[in-house]
């Protein structure tokens, strides 16, 4: 199964997310991680689900998928394809796992899925992540499924209680 795992299952977006949604996207201690400047209002996220909903991946150069636990079908947390673009066959790719859920492994499964999915379903050719120069749990995610650096962002990101900070760029190529 393109989208199942042995713990875990990617699936759409559902309006019975709407409250997880809501606690993620406006967690503060994650907008450094994004373009986040505000909090988002439930009526906005609840649009965002109806448009996901109505409109194709390509359509919107953005996916996101809600990541499941399969045993007990809990939400544990989202990845995204964001920044699509079909003509030179690439999107950048986004994840969150839950606090309580991370060091699981759950991470490695979603990126794994995720990258199959992309490159055998949607036929991208390569995926790629913008990650701060200080979040090493994410670092190693991304290195232990075979994304390299292949640059540096200098200064690309500003914390309120770090300054500026370096944003490393991954990538993860399918070679024909």
């Amino acid at each position: 199964m393109l989208l199942e795992k042995e713990h875990i299952k990617l699936r759409a977006v559902e309006p019975e997310d709407l409250d997880v949604l809501y606690k993620w996207e406006n967690d503060t201690r994650l907008w450094i991680h994004g373009t986040t400047l505000s909090p988002y209002s439930r009526m906005a996220i609840r649009q965002y689900i109806e448009d996901s909903l109505q409109n194709d991946v390509f359509q919107n150069k953005q996916l996101r998928l809600m990541v499941e636990l399969r045993d007990g079908n809990k939400t544990i947390g989202t990845v995204d394809l964001y920044e699509i673009d079909p003509l030179n066959s690439r999107a950048g790719i986004g994840i969150l796992i839950d606090d309580a859920y991370r060091g699981k492994n759950y991470g490695s499964e979603v990126l794994s899925m995720m990258s199959g999915y992309a490159f055998h379903h949607l036929h991208l050719r390569q995926l790629y992540a913008h990650i701060a120069s200080d979040n090493e749990s994410s670092i190693r995610l991304f290195r232990k499924e075979g994304y390299t650096q292949s640059g540096v962002l200098e200064q690309w990101i500003h914390s309120p209680d770090a300054g500026f900070r370096d944003v490393l760029v991954f990538q993860l190529i399918q070679h024909a």
